[in-house]
């Protein structure tokens, strides 16, 4: 790679607030307000609106749409077209 081009890349620490959950990990991502993590050591922290642990689709709370159904109806109450 070519030095001084790309971004620096360190620990960086995301909490959801909503679900009162945060993760250590690697990123280009930076902040100015930090975090004493677990291990002691003082990170940057990015606050973030949504994640896994608060995600319908992670949680299970995600609703599933009929789709097959909703077309069905459109066809009932429209009729469908035929080729011209």
């Amino acid at each position: 790679m070519k030095p001084g081009i790309h971004p620096a890349y360190g620990p960086v620490v995301f909490r959801d607030r909503a679900a009162e959950f945060a993760f250590l990990t690697r990123s280009t991502a930076t902040s100015d307000k930090t975090v004493e993590w677990e291990d002691g050591n003082t990170y940057p922290v990015i606050d973030v609106e949504i994640s896994s642990q608060s995600h319908p689709f992670y949680t299970g709370t995600a609703r599933v749409l009929d789709t097959a159904g909703r077309v069905e109806r459109f066809e009932r109450r429209y009729g469908r077209r035929g080729a011209r």
